[in-house]
């Protein structure tokens, strides 16, 4: 299935738990709440399922430099990269929402010198990745810098 036959609108949530009412709530008002998070930005990226096509929607930290946004997968330092992950390495299209802004979006995995150069602010926002990192030393913990196809402003 290609992104273009995805339907975007009707993601796989989270399982019922802590993350899934994060996501209940920053859809159900657009951002206002759930965009922060313990004090800290967060976003929703909508990857497509490489196994099933389904589109499934993850929130996460964020950080922004211009029109890039930046995320970790972490995974809370377990030893595989979360799903997330492993779905826009098959296909960067993804969609994201921050706040009540949704956007297509074109996602990679941070060079060296981009991982290098955003390690600080990640961590800065959220100190914990520090410790992700540590328990994830023998896989290490990928940035992933999202692009914006048309601004932060389309569907």
């Amino acid at each position: 299935m290609h992104a273009l036959d995805v339907d975007w609108d009707h993601p796989t949530d989270p399982r019922p738990g802590p993350r899934l009412d994060h996501v209940r709530a920053y859809v159900g008002t657009a951002g206002a709440d759930g965009h922060l998070w313990h004090g800290v930005p967060t976003l929703l990226l909508t990857t497509i399922d490489r196994a099933s096509g389904r589109p499934v929607r993850t929130p996460l930290i964020y950080g922004a430099d211009a029109n890039r946004l930046i995320v970790a997968a972490a995974a809370h330092g377990a030893p595989e990269h979360p799903a997330w992950y492993g779905n826009l390495t098959a296909d960067p299209e993804v969609r994201v929402q921050v706040g009540a802004t949704v956007s297509r979006a074109a996602a990679r995995t941070a060079t060296p010198v981009e991982r290098e150069t955003y390690w600080e602010m990640m961590t800065g926002l959220w100190p914990a990745f520090e410790d992700d990192q540590t328990a994830a030393a023998p896989r290490g913990i990928p940035l992933v810098i999202i692009d914006s196809r048309n601004g932060w402003s389309d569907r």
